[in-house]
């Protein structure tokens, strides 16, 4: 799943739970999974690792057919800036990446300059 969540995606989410610090992340991946339920930590089947997710409020209702609830997941493959920053993504993003200083409840997060171009962005806005 894109970036591109609408709140009416997130609009259960009760809070985030952050797994690391992401004060040195440039960016995380977000996409929408399906879990068993709605609070505890959902699985992880990615390469790569989860950094965060969303817990959702009482009210989320799982889906009729699956009986899954549809979570907002945040993670990062082996091949992103925080694992090679002079790898692909040295500048640039995947198309899922947001800042995650922009990530809160019931909120899609944002691209920003930091997260689409990286440290160079930053470092060149400074001077």
């Amino acid at each position: 799943m894109s970036s591109l969540l609408n709140e009416s995606d997130l609009i259960h989410e009760a809070k985030v739970v952050w797994l690391e610090p992401v004060d040195g992340l440039d960016y995380v991946r977000q996409a929408l999974d399906k879990t068993r339920r709605r609070g505890t930590k959902p699985p992880y089947a990615r390469d790569g690792r989860m950094v965060g997710y969303a817990v959702l409020d009482d009210a989320a209702e799982a889906d009729p057919d699956s009986g899954l609830y549809r979570r907002r997941v945040f993670f990062l493959l082996p091949h992103d800036r925080d694992s090679l920053p002079e790898g692909l993504y040295r500048e640039g993003a995947p198309g899922e990446a947001v800042d995650p200083r922009t990530i809160e409840p019931r909120k899609p997060g944002s691209k920003t300059p930091r997260s689409q171009r990286g440290p160079s962005a930053i470092a060149g806005a400074a001077s």
